[in-house]
């Protein structure tokens, strides 16, 4: 298992929507074990529950730093009520104007504090904060596979993460593609 490789992505995405009450698909979901997420105020908590334990045994993290990983995303996405597939999640909370400020659901400033986030605990608040923001309706892939890769604790080479994170920064001021240019040249 990879942390943040896209059959990891997806069987997260599959947990996710596995909890979710769902109503036209008579899907009761797991109101309670959301709850319980929503509420956990550190990684170390979230490891604790049941549910984050079924995923990590879906994906089969093996890892300290899988299982925090695991525990960061499940915890992040408790919060997360629809899936908004078409719109990178840095882009939906960026300025609408590249040029005004002011039409950023994150403002610059707060956006500066996503980026900055190191910890595992550091990314749990920044993220749930950022849900909040967007009203609970985000891409849900996107915002798994961003979580899973954006913590520097436990990295010994954070290239994956950086590139992740300039992604993100591109995306927000809608500034393209990181690697447009590079291409360009070659």
């Amino acid at each position: 298992m990879f942390v943040g490789d896209k059959e990891t992505v997806q069987q997260v995405v599959n947990w996710w929507y596995g909890l979710q009450p769902n109503p036209e698909k008579k899907q009761q979901g797991d109101r309670a074990a959301l709850a319980r997420l929503r509420r956990c105020a550190s990684v170390t908590e979230a490891l604790f529950e049941p549910e984050t334990q079924a995923l990590v045994r879906k994906c089969g993290a093996k890892r300290g730093s899988e299982l925090s990983r695991l525990a960061l995303a499940a915890s992040v996405l408790a919060h997360v009520r629809s899936n908004k597939a078409d719109v990178s999640i840095a882009r939906q909370i960026g300025p609408v104007d590249p040029n005004d400020d002011a039409t950023a659901l994150c403002k610059p400033v707060r956006f500066r504090k996503v980026l900055d986030a190191e910890t595992y605990d550091d990314c749990l608040r920044v993220f749930r904060r950022l849900v909040v923001l967007a009203g609970g309706a985000l891409d849900v892939a996107d915002l798994a596979r961003s979580v899973m890769m954006w913590p520097r604790e436990d990295m010994p080479d954070d290239f994956v993460g950086d590139q992740v994170r300039r992604q993100w920064v591109y995306d927000y001021w809608s500034a393209g593609h990181p690697d447009s240019a590079f291409d360009k040249k070659n």
